[in-house]
């Protein structure tokens, strides 16, 4: 039987998501630690995306495969009793063997939490990344609005990045303000390494005043990375939602 899931989970204290050394802490890990346990047989999970040490998520996917006799409410209870308190199950349903989460995922959804003031906050250092430098939200998007299409993002990958191609279509990018937070919200069909990071660390050069909105494109064009700007912080950053085609994931919960 495969399963489909959501897991969310704090970034702050896990060396990324990927399984590395048995020694080092990843999220990966302590799920397919958990789901083992419950199903009585290793699980091997797969993910609709990979996030870096220090990001979190709201909505990742995952599937698994398991032939344990298991209802929806057992895996979900069953699972986080046996997590730590920054990782959880949100849902478990069974799905089609045609489903893969990374495979069948048309587009994926972050956004960028800043938090934009003076003096830093004591209670929010590992989910929003503090710039005590006001920032001008209505220049930031004039600077996002270069980047949405299609577009040769080699500007703003990491150099280590392994994909085949540097081209990805951002559908939506939206700068938003909510006192002191500022929300970087993008939508594509897909991200390369450090991408939404690599964006946010452009435009908060733009709302700050150190470069001019045009700046945005120049980087783009140049597809040089050494061009780009700085690479934001992990901990504002975090994978909202996937999203698959109708029916596919037959709905959460």
């Amino acid at each position: 039987m495969r399963y489909v899931a959501g897991v969310e989970y704090n970034g702050a204290k896990f060396h990324g998501w990927e399984i590395q050394q048995p020694d080092i802490r990843t999220v990966q890990g302590e799920v397919e630690r958990a789901l083992s346990i419950v199903a009585n047989h290793f699980v091997r999970i797969t993910t609709a995306g990979r996030t870096d040490a220090g990001v979190h998520a709201v909505g990742q996917i995952i599937h698994f495969d398991s032939d344990a006799a298991r209802d929806s409410r057992a895996w979900v209870n069953g699972v986080n009793a046996n997590l730590p308190p920054d990782v959880s199950l949100s849902w478990v349903r069974t799905t089609t063997d045609k489903f893969h989460a990374r495979f069948s995922a048309i587009s994926r959804s972050y956004c960028y939490t800043i938090f934009n003031r003076p003096v830093r906050s004591a209670l929010l250092t590992d989910s929003r990344t503090w710039i005590y430098r006001p920032l001008n939200i209505e220049l930031m998007q004039k600077g996002a609005n270069y980047l949405i299409g299609e577009h040769n993002f080699n500007s703003y990958r990491a150099v280590a990045c392994q994909a085949n191609s540097p081209v990805r279509t951002i559908h939506s990018l939206k700068v938003s303000r909510n006192g002191d937070e500022i929300y970087i919200a993008v939508r594509a069909n897909a991200f390369l390494h450090h991408m939404v990071r690599n964006i946010a660390g452009v435009l908060i050069a733009i709302g700050s005043g150190l470069q001019q909105p045009i700046w945005a494109d120049e980087v783009l064009k140049k597809e040089d990375r050494t061009k780009g700007g700085v690479t934001a912080p992990p901990e504002g950053l975090a994978l909202i939602s996937v999203e698959y085609p109708d029916g596919l994931l037959q709905g959460e919960g």
